[in-house]
């Protein structure tokens, strides 16, 4: 099973989670609909906007299919 990592894209994190935008979205992070999603990292988009990369790591990996 394919798990998200703080390395992951979030482009490949859309594709391994259906559930990622509302997860994403509950964060405040609009990453998914960003330009940048293709080569940005959950690590990346953490440090932008300043959530706590394991909570959100933790409810991303929920929801894998």
């Amino acid at each position: 099973m394919a798990k998200i990592t703080a390395d992951t894209l979030i482009s490949e994190v859309l594709e391994l989670n259906p559930d990622a935008p509302e997860i994403l979205l509950s964060a405040g992070m609009h990453c998914f609909g960003c330009a940048l999603a293709h080569g940005e990292t959950v690590a990346e988009a953490v440090a932008v906007h300043g959530e706590d990369l394991d909570a959100l790591l933790a409810k991303l990996n929920e929801g894998i299919n």
